[in-house]
């Protein structure tokens, strides 16, 4: 079952950020009881494709927001200096060859050790400060997963096509999977050690957001979001998002997921449009029959009956593939529960 947990008041599109930054302050160092987060490890993930204009700044934001934390930066083919100036700011530099978001998020989950991972894009749009209240909510909560649901400063933090493509993306993930999230595409997310290791990840690129989405989804973890600022980017920095290119994978990635995730009623959907075909091209054939004795378009009849015939695979498939996806959950289900629950150790 869900969380909602809602520390701002949501402004109409551009908040205002001296209001929302007090306000999660105000709700990181309140003082309802709480697990101790200092003996907790958190990870710093920032996945980075030529942002030297930005990574030095997300790196002492962090360091600041989060001064126990450990900061992770992975360079993904960077032709610039993002490698070095992370170094230089203290994080853990490291590299992965293989191009893609996806990639870099799988590397990063395999290697880094930590009770509590916070995933960030290197583009200094996101807020810092909001993370001790986030990592708060999922300590306090006992969730899996924190998504910082953004709200734009400024009219450049978030052009109007990638805004339409989210509502439009999140709009559709709704209808398939339940209304559970309003800001599906976030790059800021927090992350408790079970759903990390648990998780497999198969995107390559900036669909990732969607499958971290749908895997907390499918398994009825314990989430929540939080609104918080986010920014345009620093002078210097360009965004690496297509907004046309990117938004049809995601697209093609929901569509690709709707088909694993819920093949009965995927397959189901296809079938019925066959078999609603197959009836309208029979029907005028079984009048004339009964009428005059006769079937004047064999053809006809006869594409008729191969489209009755796919119609009732499709739905003999898709009841087959839902036995295999109920399998195939349950053992993502048992690999989530083989790790430690929030506050216990790895030997539990």
């Amino acid at each position: 079952m869900t969380v909602a947990a809602e520390v701002t008041r949501q402004p109409e599109r551009r908040g205002d950020l001296a209001a929302m930054t007090a306000a999660l302050e105000a709700f990181a160092r309140d003082g309802r009881p709480r697990p101790a987060l200092a003996a907790r490890r958190v990870a710093v993930l920032v996945p980075c494709f030529n942002e030297e204009a930005a990574v030095g700044q997300v790196i002492a934001d962090f360091r600041r927001a989060l001064p126990d934390a450990e900061i992770h930066v992975y360079d993904n083919n960077s032709s610039d200096r993002t490698a070095a100036i992370a170094r230089e700011a203290g994080a853990t530099v490291r590299s992965e060859r293989r191009q893609g978001k996806g990639h870099v998020v799988r590397r990063m989950f395999a290697d880094i050790d930590a009770d509590i991972y916070l995933l960030v894009d290197g583009d200094a749009t996101y807020h810092a400060d909001s993370a001790p209240a986030m990592i708060a909510a999922l300590a306090e909560g006992h969730l899996d997963m924190v998504v910082g649901q953004r709200v734009d400063q400024v009219e450049a933090a978030y052009r109007r096509g990638h805004r339409l493509g989210n509502r439009m993306l999140t709009g559709f993930l709704s209808e398939i999977f339940g209304q559970q999230f309003t800001d599906i595409l976030s790059g800021y997310r927090v992350f408790s050690r079970r759903f990390v290791k648990s998780f497999p990840v198969l995107s390559d690129g900036f669909e990732i957001e969607t499958e971290l989405t749908v895997h907390a989804l499918e398994l009825a973890l314990p989430v929540a979001e939080i609104a918080t600022p986010y920014h345009a980017r620093p002078a210097g920095s360009v965004s690496k998002l297509n907004t046309w290119r990117d938004g049809f994978r995601i697209l093609n990635t929901i569509v690709k997921l709707y088909r694993s995730e819920k093949p009965l009623r995927f397959f189901a959907l296809i079938g019925g449009l066959l078999a609603t075909i197959a009836l309208g091209l029979a029907v005028p054939l079984a009048v004339t029959y009964l009428e005059e004795g006769l079937v004047p378009r064999l053809p006809t009849a006869v594409l008729s009956t191969g489209l009755m015939i796919l119609a009732m695979l499709c739905v003999s498939s898709g009841l087959v593939l839902d036995t295999v996806t109920r399998g195939r959950r349950e053992m993502k289900l048992l690999a989530y529960l083989a790790q430690p629950a929030p506050g216990q150790s790895p030997r539990g």
